[in-house]
């Protein structure tokens, strides 16, 4: 008895088994998920930046790299801990007057002490775009920092209108407002 043999006919094992066999391995990727949510940006050495165009690390002075490219490594590099080379990446853009640049401008500048400065640029990116969910919860984690529980609770409220009480924003916030003291 093979491992088939459950198959009711000859027939009907000769004409599932090719479809089996060419459908398992499909299934795998459909599981895998979409390669934008399940992708990390990788490190690169320093000097480099990872290119979503040629899927390598390439010298960041490079003519050819995308701001959009730059300002995403900005962030990688900030949420690494490496806020001053972040900063500089970001000096770097041709355009620096977009939502992404002054939020992650901010995150990296409020992540170095300088809290007031960080609201500052949060504050110019929602300027551009006030339903960018994202700002609103480092804005809030900013208010935090200045002993500003009420401001915080504020964004999160905002959050909650613009993605609801599910998304990853609004739980970052929530978390972080019912973990201070003053909240």
């Amino acid at each position: 008895m093979n491992a088939f043999s459950f198959l009711p006919s000859a027939t009907l094992r000769r004409f599932l088994l090719p479809v089996v066999f060419v459908l398992m391995p499909v299934t795998p990727l459909f599981a895998a998920g979409d390669d934008n949510t399940n992708s990390k940006t990788p490190d690169c050495p320093g000097g480099q930046v990872y290119d979503s165009t040629t899927k390598q690390c390439v010298p960041e002075k490079t003519s050819r790299l995308s701001d959009t490219d730059k300002t995403r490594y900005a962030y990688h590099l900030a949420k690494k801990g490496e806020y001053q080379a972040a900063l500089a990446l970001l000096n770097t853009l041709k355009n620096g007057n977009t939502a992404e640049a002054w939020n992650y401008r901010g995150y990296a500048t409020r992540k170095l002490g300088r809290t007031d400065e960080g609201i500052g640029y949060y504050q110019r990116s929602l300027a551009l775009d006030p339903t960018y969910a994202k700002v609103r919860e480092y804005l809030g984690e900013a208010w935090l920092v200045k002993g500003r529980p009420d401001l915080a609770k504020e964004q999160l409220k905002t959050i909650a209108t613009l993605c609801g009480h599910r998304c990853e924003e609004y739980r970052d916030l929530q978390a972080a407002i019912d973990g201070h003291p003053e909240s």
